[in-house]
């Protein structure tokens, strides 16, 4: 692959790319002319120049070639634009929300590396500065590619999702107490619990009672029960059951594909980045106050096209949609089925084997072992209402 050459030792020196005014601004979907610029244009940020034969890596090349063409519907070769190009004169006629997206994906490159390259985050620092975007899982980036991984968790909580959190944020979780930490943990909620327990009383059919069985098939416990997540992180459960993802770690990583990418809110991306460095480079040590460190999942066969897909399925929602700050108790008396076209959740692409949350596959040997223990305690049958490991 061709050396970058002047390329990248000619970014620092130009000019930031000032927005189009109204009449000049690009609202069209890309066509496959511009969606290959701008493969390229990412291209020549996140490979090194100082190699002697530089190149994405084999995950790098594949994870965005997925998320390229499942986004636009066009698969870029990836190759680096010639020398005396400005790479990112593409963007120039586009606006600061499409930029914005862009300069995430140059930040995915980097993350699904361990460690990232020093040289590309600068260089994403740099693009991200001339094309007037503002993006805090850069200051991520950087303290992972300079092996401090404590201040990465410690910039996630400073520029991601919860950042600036707010008393008030937490009425739609329903906790009794004041929840004035995001992901704020408290066991000691009867009337929580008994909020989550009258979900197994409603319709068939209903978002409430498919969620419910969601819980019971594993042994989770209800949030305000000794043993539970936190009331926020319980909010993404709703979106396991309807946007129709099982409850394995590849299952999370396209539950939080499509919850960023519903979401207008750059911030959002600070999920996806969440998973993508916990649950494959592995450099995050914990998050959103449960997840621990598993790496290589992305690099399975098929995961890179399942969080593309995840994130196509989250784009396509009608209108911008933060899935966790929904009041869910509003809507759990509703019929999955309604409340998925009231969302235009499409479904997922026909050949892309992602096991649902109650099918094979959908949940983990653990979750399965959960779920029966939790049955025998109750005295009852287990159901696991079609769900098993795979």
């Amino acid at each position: 692959m061709r050396s970058l050459g002047k390329t990248g030792e000619m970014m620092s020196t130009r000019a930031p790319i000032d927005l189009p005014d109204i009449a000049g601004v690009n609202l069209e979907p890309p066509g496959t002319a511009e969606v290959e610029a701008i493969g390229s244009a990412v291209v020549s940020v996140l490979i090194d120049d100082a190699s002697a034969d530089p190149g994405l890596t084999d995950l790098q090349r594949v994870v965005l070639a997925a998320v390229f063409e499942s986004m636009t519907g066009h698969r870029p070769s990836l190759d680096p634009p010639p020398s005396d190009v400005d790479p990112l004169e593409v963007l120039r006629v586009r606006n600061l929300a499409f930029r914005a997206r862009i300069v995430q994906q140059m930040i995915l490159g980097v993350l699904v590396v361990r460690p990232p390259s020093p040289a590309a985050v600068a260089r994403i620092r740099e693009a991200s500065r001339r094309l007037g975007v503002e993006e805090g899982m850069i200051d991520v980036a950087a303290a992972f590619a300079d092996g401090q991984f404590d201040l990465a968790l410690v910039d996630f909580d400073r520029n991601g999702y919860t950042a600036n959190w707010d008393v008030s944020r937490a009425d739609v979780l329903h906790a009794t107490g004041a929840v004035t930490a995001p992901w704020q943990q408290d066991s000691a909620d009867p009337e929580l619990a008994a909020r989550w327990r009258s979900l197994e009383g409603l319709a068939e059919g209903s978002l409430g009672l498919a969620v419910s069985r969601f819980y019971r098939a594993r042994g989770f416990s209800y949030p305000g029960t000794e043993g539970s997540v936190s009331p926020l992180l319980a909010q993404h459960d709703w979106v396991h059951v309807l946007a129709d993802y099982g409850a394995t770690i590849d299952n999370e990583l396209e539950v939080f594909a499509f919850i960023a990418r519903a979401n207008d809110d750059p911030r959002g991306f600070s999920f996806l980045a969440m998973v993508v460095s916990l649950f494959e480079s592995g450099m995050l040590t914990s998050g959103a106050g449960l997840f621990e460190p598993d790496a290589g999942h992305l690099q399975l066969a098929g995961m890179p096209e399942r969080i593309a897909d995840a994130m196509r399925r989250g784009a396509l929602c009608r209108g911008s949609i933060d899935f966790l700050r929904l009041d869910w108790f509003e809507l759990a008396h509703r019929q999955l089925a309604d409340l998925r076209e009231e969302f235009g959740i499409v479904p997922k692409r026909s050949d892309i084997r992602s096991p649902g949350p109650f099918d094979p596959g959908g949940m983990t040997s653990s979750q399965w072992d959960g779920g029966h223990a939790a049955a025998r305690h109750l005295g009852k049958e287990y159901q696991s209402w079609g769900a098993s490991p795979a």
